[in-house]
């Protein structure tokens, strides 16, 4: 997609599962991960408030909770791996990951390999730069150097948009691209909002370029072929979400000054921006 466009690919209905949500009796993914006492999760490493190290190099962030809460409610332990890119789709299509809670946005390309839950957030790519870099919208970026996700829609939106720019690639936004873009190596950094807000937030020195681009679902990825799974994984979602969990972490992460997305969870929403990695 370009141009910001975001197209419904389907909405229906979503009938609550009779089940407990902690109950993990269903053959299949959820049977799997019973049977081996711990379930595989792919988290995004890479950038604050996402996915990062803390001081004591543990895991940590919006995600990471995300995280620690799948796992106690399946009553297992978690298994966690650091993913980028391309690599949260082919390890989910692999059998190497159950599932991938890693700032992934559910796009059409993807779906046609992984399948996704309802979202637990929402983001859109966001263009930050330094203040005296003399760059102002997208175009001004024609002939500057741009630091972009390798296998990242930012990539893909970039090339598309300003072909002129000269791409400089990176496996993760924090600390590779951050660095970059502080020692002035690069002009800007494109990256989903959900980042580039708490860089700029944190760091006056850069500024923020007008427009959110390609805005979309964050969800769950799992492997296809196991609906029962995708159900659960729904609840778990949309019980995160009407809890008011959903609120408390956000503003955890972001400030309580910050005001999540609004996120849907009375209807199984299968909403697609057409964008491509």
């Amino acid at each position: 997609m370009m141009n910001g466009r975001v197209v419904l690919l389907s909405q229906v209905a979503w009938i609550f599962l009779l089940l407990p949500l902690g109950s993990v009796g269903h053959a299949g993914k959820l049977e799997e991960i019973s049977d081996r006492g711990m379930v595989r999760i792919g988290v995004s490493l890479g950038g604050a408030p996402m996915g990062f190290y803390d001081w004591r190099n543990e895991p940590s962030g919006y995600d990471v909770d995300m995280a620690h809460r799948f796992a106690e409610k399946l009553g297992v332990e978690a298994e966690y791996t650091n993913v980028f890119g391309d690599a949260r789709v082919s390890m989910l299509v692999s059998g190497q990951l159950d599932v991938v809670i890693a700032n992934m946005t559910a796009t059409a390309t993807r779906a046609k390999s992984v399948d996704f839950s309802i979202p637990y957030l929402k983001a859109g790519l966001r263009v930050i730069v330094h203040k005296d870099a003399h760059i102002f919208e997208l175009d001004d970026l024609a002939g500057k150097k741009i630091v972009v996700g390798r296998g990242s829609s930012g990539e893909v939106f970039i090339r598309g948009r300003v072909p002129g720019a000269e791409l400089v690639y990176t496996d993760n936004f924090s600390p590779n691209a951050i660095l970059l873009l502080r020692q002035k190596r690069v002009d800007a950094a494109i990256e989903d909002n959900s980042l580039i807000d708490y860089l700029a937030k944190k760091n006056p020195e850069y500024v923020l370029l007008p427009g959110l681009f390609l805005s979309g679902p964050i969800s769950i990825g799992m492997a296809q072929g196991d609906p029962e799974f995708v159900k659960w994984v729904d609840r778990f979602v949309s019980e995160y979400i009407s809890s008011g969990d959903y609120d408390r972490s956000y503003r955890k992460w972001w400030g309580e000054d910050m005001t999540p997305p609004k996120l849907d969870t009375a209807m199984r929403v299968l909403t697609i921006a057409v964008r491509e990695y």
